[in-house]
C-alpha cells in the first residue's frame, strides 16, 4: 500500500517545492518575463525617487526665487526712498549757509540810530558773506559788460547805437547766475547794433 504522500500527483509536489523556493512558474510565461517585470519595478522605483528629488529641488529653487524677488523689491523701494529724500533735502547744506546771511541782515536791522555809513558797511559785509556762500556752492555771477552777446547766457532787452562792435553787450540791467554750467538766470542786457554805413 502506498503512503498518501506517494499517491499525490507529481506536478503538485513540484508546485509545492517551487512555492517553497519562490519559483512559481506560470504556464505560458518564461523566466525572462519574470526578470523583465522585476527590472520594470526597479526602474519605476528609481524614477519615483528621481521625481521626488526633482520636486524637492524645484521647491528649493522656487523658494530661492521668491526670496530674491522680495529682496529686489525691497532694494527698489529703498532706492526710491533715497531718491525722494535726496530731492527733498538736496539744498539742506545750502540752506544752512544762507541762515548765517539772514542772521547778519537781522543783526544789521536790529541796530537803532545807525548811520547811513554803518548800514552801508553792514550791507557790504552781508553781500560778501552771500558771495562766499555762492562760491562754496559753485554759483557764478554772469556780468557780461563789454563781452560778445551769447544768447545761451544773456537775454537781450534792446539794441542800442554804440561805438562797440556789433552784438556786444553795452549795459547789464540785471546780472545772471549759473550753477556749475547750468544757467539759473540769464543776464538781462542791452546789445550794440550793427553800424549803418
Amino acid at each position: 500500500m502506498q503512503s498518501p504522500e506517494n499517491t499525490r500527483n507529481p506536478e503538485v509536489n513540484q508546485a509545492e517545492t517551487a512555492v517553497a523556493k519562490d519559483e512559481i512558474k506560470i504556464p505560458g510565461i518564461s523566466s525572462d518575463a519574470t526578470i523583465q517585470t522585476e527590472e520594470k519595478i526597479d526602474s519605476q522605483a528609481s524614477l519615483e525617487h528621481l521625481l521626488k528629488e526633482a520636486e524637492v529641488k524645484a521647491a528649493e529653487h522656487h523658494d530661492a526665487w521668491i526670496r530674491a524677488k522680495a529682496e529686489t523689491e525691497n532694494i527698489r523701494k529703498r532706492a526710491q526712498a533715497d531718491v525722494a529724500n535726496a530731492h527733498k533735502y538736496a539744498i539742506e547744506s545750502f540752506s544752512s549757509e544762507l541762515i548765517t546771511v539772514i542772521d547778519s541782515l537781522e543783526a544789521a536791522l536790529a541796530v537803532e540810530n545807525a548811520s547811513v555809513e554803518n548800514f552801508k558797511n553792514g550791507m557790504e559785509l552781508t553781500q560778501k558773506q552771500l558771495i562766499n556762500v555762492f562760491d562754496k556752492f559753485s554759483i557764478k555771477v554772469i556780468d557780461p559788460k563789454g563781452e560778445k552777446f551769447d544768447p545761451h547766457q544773456h537775454q537781450a532787452i534792446c539794441t542800442v547805437d554804440s561805438e562797440l562792435a556789433p552784438n556786444t553787450v553795452v549795459q547789464v540791467m540785471q546780472k545772471g547766475y549759473k550753477l556749475h554750467e547750468r544757467i539759473i538766470r540769464p543776464a538781462l542786457v542791452s546789445v550794440s547794433k550793427a553800424q549803418n554805413t
